[in-house]
């Protein structure tokens, strides 16, 4: 009995670990099952993205070519989603089968597309080259899709749409450049896209005060800054172009502005005026940002800040309105506007960088020696030229470490600093004669801001 009774037993557990595998197994099997199912609805999503990428630029080329007679175009809408649907496959062909199968179907669709521009070539000699081009690039596009790269594939279908689209008035602007217009624009390519990639992007030299790539930027800034007012200027009018580009400016650096319409200034080709208003405009726009910036990051300084920097940038908008209005009532005497003059110069650019290079390299020797106890006049320092960094500064410290009042003298300082270096900046580049009265708005809404420190040392001292 007591062997039966093991026998059963040991029965038993083996059925119950067969079970248990066979469970097992099964388990295994739907997981496989499902994530198969999963993996295949995620390679269909990627390659109906590549037909809808292929078919959203097919839309363009159709449209563009709609009153081409028939069979003289090379491709249409069906042969463009084709074309991404073929990438695609070929993606998911590599990434799957062989990747050898894959290159074999993009070069033979590579293939066909250049056997039918040589048709369509020796048809008709003039052809455009651009259809071959973006059936290639429509390859590429579908091919991005599958291969883990949708949004690359997608943001790049969109620009290759646009740039398409944008036929016409691309070749009326190529029409109305000026040779001087082409060189500059070289020129900044140069600077821009082949010496700033270039450049490290670590601190470097004394106390590690320097960044190449941050200091070359300012020098980017302030010179498409400066080619970007030219542009608006004789697109827009000089007057709306020049106050478009300050106040847009402004938001990224109206130290940059100042210095990019003072070089115009010095040039005496436009109205001074309305260079005036542009640098009065780009003030008041960072008056604006400061104070909508503070009251992001440093909510408990932004009562005493508002207080001081208030007045400054009404200032500033009296003397945007008042230049401008002397500008309307010129045009509307009659006077003879001036050809305006490609403003793209490095020297201004290169100054100011030497001035921040100076000021940077001050600003770390404090801290260097007085540590946190210098934390107001590294602020200070440095915030004459770059504002932001102060404000981060201040926002990242605990919101006891410091009195409100106390917070908002702190970032007045280089507020006001930089305000006054921005006149200075206009006068050192355009001159004393053409540059004190660019200066002058700037001086007034220092004066108005400081002003106001009695009210607020006042204010200190009352005990509510």
């Amino acid at each position: 009995m007591y062997y039966l009774t093991g026998a059963i037993t040991s029965y038993d557990a083996q059925a119950a670990r067969s079970h248990s595998i066979t469970g097992a197994l099964a388990s295994r099997t739907a997981d496989h099952v499902t994530a198969q199912s999963t993996a295949a609805m995620l390679q269909l999503e990627y390659l109906g993205l590549a037909l809808a990428l292929g078919l959203l630029i097919g839309v363009e080329r159709g449209w563009a070519y709609r009153e081409a007679e028939a069979g003289s175009r090379i491709a249409g809408i069906r042969t463009f989603g084709l074309i991404a649907l073929a990438g695609g496959l070929a993606g998911l062909i590599g990434s799957t089968v062989h990747i050898a199968l894959a290159t074999i179907l993009i070069a033979a669709v590579a293939a066909m597309v250049v056997i039918g521009y040589r048709q369509s070539l020796a048809n008709a000699p003039n052809v455009s080259a651009t259809m071959a081009i973006v059936m290639l690039l429509t390859l590429c596009i579908g091919l991005l899709a599958t291969i883990g790269q949708p949004i690359v594939a997608s943001v790049t279908a969109a620009v290759v749409t646009l740039v398409l689209s944008l036929r016409r008035q691309l070749h009326g602007w190529l029409g109305r450049l000026s040779e001087i217009e082409v060189q500059a624009i070289a020129r900044f390519a140069l600077i821009a896209l082949a010496i700033l990639p270039l450049l490290p992007d670590r601190a470097m030299g004394p106390y590690e005060a320097w960044n190449p790539h941050q200091l070359w930027t300012m020098v980017v800034l302030v010179s498409g800054l400066s080619f970007a007012g030219y542009v608006a200027s004789k697109r827009f009018g000089p007057s709306r172009g020049t106050i478009a580009t300050a106040a847009a400016g402004a938001m990224v650096s109206s130290t940059a502005v100042t210095a990019s319409l003072a070089t115009r200034l010095r040039a005496n080709d436009e109205a001074p005026d309305t260079l005036i208003a542009g640098i009065a405009a780009s003030s008041a726009v960072m008056f604006l940002r400061v104070l909508l910036m503070v009251s992001v990051l440093a909510p408990f300084a932004m009562r005493s800040l508002a207080l001081i920097i208030g007045p400054a940038a009404l200032i500033s908008l009296i003397a945007t309105w008042w230049s401008l209005r002397k500008v309307a009532g010129q045009q509307r005497a009659g006077e003879k506007q001036i050809a305006l003059r490609n403003p793209f110069d490095l020297g201004p650019a290169l100054i100011l960088v030497a001035m921040v290079m100076f000021l940077s390299l001050i600003a770390r020797w404090v801290l260097a020696h007085f540590g946190d106890a210098g934390l107001a006049t590294v602020l200070a320092i440095s915030g004459m030229v770059d504002v932001d960094s102060a404000i981060i500064t201040m926002g990242a410290l605990p919101p006891t470490s410091l009195a409100p009042v106390t917070a908002g003298l702190i970032l007045a300082a280089p507020v006001l600093l930089n305000t006054v270096l921005k006149a200075g900046i206009a006068i050192g580049i355009a001159g004393w004669h053409r540059g004190l009265p660019a200066a002058r708005p700037l001086l007034l809404s220092t004066a108005a801001a400081l002003m106001m420190l009695p009210l607020l040392l006042i204010d200190v001292r009352l005990p509510f």
